[in-house]
């Protein structure tokens, strides 16, 4: 037998159970902690270098800052998005998707046999049941051969920026775009396509992200990139312009301070144009540095202090003493009227001189400068000064000359709205204007105006109808007299007598006188005349051919006698 003997066995360590470890663990949750809204919020406060790092994390985090709404807010605060180009482009897309589909399905029926119109056809025997899957394959390989970005660089939409180790871009002094004058107009290649925001939006980022960031860490006015890559101040200008558009997209943190420091630097560049351009104005160089400088401003933010700067230096607003004094008016009247001729001279001049720097801005300022309008309100306030005056002071003088001047002075001024000329860009519309500067002028003279007008007309209007009175009493006065001196008494008194007389007489006269057979008649005519002269007892002379009867009891009755 063998010696060997086993060992006995101790006790050792207890041997671990294997779901222990999972009896310990806990599940961790992978749903976001915080909901969708303030992670979209967050994002849109994120710089885009961070944004588009964000978007590697996860599918989920990919959606949200591809988002096209999220890259179409940015267009829309810069103003180079069109909803109504967007839509149409849409519909577009829609419309050629719809007709190759409707060439594919096709094609489809032509590898089955069946034709278009439902036909069938032979099959071809170079068709397999494995071609889609064999299309399939070539275009997934396809896709794995194209060369993969670098990690360095951000090509989500957005052109080629290179990074720094920061997150942000990489852009130094050394660092210029290799053709910077199609930068200059960088956002007339913006196109409103719905789902390709993010796209359109890069372009702009890509081509002038690396000036706005330059210019946010450049000490003073002469460290940013832009003044060495553009040498034409009108070039600068322009790129400042899209440089200040493009700040409104910018909703990062520190945005104040880019933007402080890109209107500062603005400022400063436009104070320098602003010198160049009085100087030209001062030496008369209209066709050199006037017009040079006047483009750039205008490039830059419109022009406007360029243009304000042009109307105060003007001979017109400077030298209006020389146009003409109101007080000429006032000074020439004679015979207590007041002289119109001196105002019909200022607004001739000032006719003359408008239209001549009318030419001037046609030569000088870019056809969009809006310089016509400010001129012709400055006008209008040289006009408006010196009616004030004139108004005033020929009220104090006398009613008649205060309407007389207002009356006169505005059929001048319509004459003299005939005579301006526009600039060649305006048509219709600058008489319109025209005509709202003179009834804006004579616009705080009405009121009084009118009610003067129609006091002096009362008190005029009882002047007259006193004096017409006055003249009519006189006037029946001395006819009264006339008349009285021309009259004899008593050749008035006979013939007023004798008129009675006939008066009296009239119905006697006109009695009717009877026929003999009628039984009422009398025996002969003398009888009403004697009755008329008062002889009640005529005698009747007998006749030959006298009636011998009695008389009647009519006649008796005449007569005096009784009734038988």
């Amino acid at each position: 037998m063998s010696a060997f003997k086993r060992a006995p066995v101790s006790a050792g360590p207890r041997r671990q159970d294997i779901l222990a470890p999972l009896r310990v663990a806990k599940i961790v949750s992978s749903k976001p902690v915080l909901p969708a809204e303030i992670i979209s919020t967050i994002l849109d406060y994120l710089p885009v270098p961070d944004l588009l790092h964000f978007a590697r994390t996860s599918k989920r985090m990919r959606e949200m800052v591809y988002d096209d709404t999220r890259w179409v807010q940015r267009l829309q605060v810069m103003g180079c998005w069109n909803e109504a180009e967007a839509r149409k482009r849409f519909e577009e897309a829609r419309h050629k998707r719809w007709k190759a589909q409707q060439a594919r399905h096709a094609e489809a029926a032509k590898r089955v046999g069946i034709g278009v119109d439902g036909v069938q056809e032979p099959t071809r025997t170079s068709v397999t049941l494995f071609d889609a899957d064999w299309e399939e394959e070539a275009e997934r390989a396809s896709t794995d051969a194209q060369p993969k970005q670098r990690q360095a660089s951000i090509a989500d939409g957005f052109d080629a920026i290179a990074l720094s180790s920061s997150g942000q871009m990489s852009s130094t002094a050394d660092q210029r775009p290799r053709e910077p004058e199609s930068l200059l107009s960088i956002f007339g290649s913006v196109r409103s396509t719905r789902g390709h925001a993010r796209q359109e939006y890069g372009k702009i980022y890509g081509a002038l992200a690396p000036f706005y960031f330059d210019i946010a860490r450049s000490k003073n006015h002469t460290d940013p990139i832009i003044f060495r890559s553009y040498r034409d101040p009108e070039h600068q200008a322009r790129m400042l312009a899209q440089l200040k558009t493009f700040a409104k997209s910018d909703m990062s943190q520190g945005w104040q301070l880019r933007e402080g420091k890109l209107d500062a630097l603005t400022e400063v560049f436009e104070n320098a144009v602003l010198r160049e351009f009085e100087n030209g104005l001062q030496a008369g160089d209209v066709e050199g540095r006037v017009r040079k400088y006047a483009y750039v401003l205008v490039s830059l933010n419109g022009g406007q202090a360029g243009i304000d700067l042009f109307i105060r230096q003007n001979s017109i607003f400077l030298e209006k003493e020389r146009l003409g004094n109101p007080m000429e008016c006032i000074d020439e009247a004679s015979a207590g009227n007041i002289s119109l001729e001196p105002s019909h001279a200022f607004l001739g001049r000032l006719s003359a001189a408008f239209n001549e720097q009318v030419e001037v801005i046609d030569r000088v300022f870019p056809p969009m400068a809006n310089v016509l309008l400010p001129f012709l309100e400055g006008t209008g306030d040289v006009i408006s000064d010196y009616l004030t005056l004139l108004f005033d002071e020929a009220h104090q003088k006398s009613i008649e000359w205060y309407l007389k001047a207002v009356s006169g002075i505005y059929e001048q001024s319509l004459h003299f709205a005939k005579s301006l000329r526009p600039t060649s860009t305006w048509g219709d519309e600058f008489y319109e204007a025209v005509d709202r500067m003179i009834a804006k002028i004579f616009e705080p003279h009405i009121d009084l105006y009118l009610g003067e007008e129609l006091d002096f007309f009362k008190h005029r209007s009882d002047a007259e109808v006193t004096e017409w009175k006055k003249k009519l009493t006189e006037q029946d006065a001395s006819m009264e007299s006339l008349f009285m001196s021309n009259v004899n008494r008593q050749a008035d008194k006979r013939d007023f007598l004798t008129s009675f007389k006939r008066v009296v007489m009239m119905p006697v006269n006109v009695l009717p006188t009877f026929p003999i057979s009628s039984p009422f008649g009398f025996s002969k005519p003398a009888t009403a005349k004697a009755l008329v002269n008062g002889d009640m007892h005529p005698s009747h002379p007998a006749s030959a051919g006298s009636s011998t009867r009695s008389s009647t009891p009519i006649y008796n009755a005449f007569a005096g006698g009784s009734y038988h």
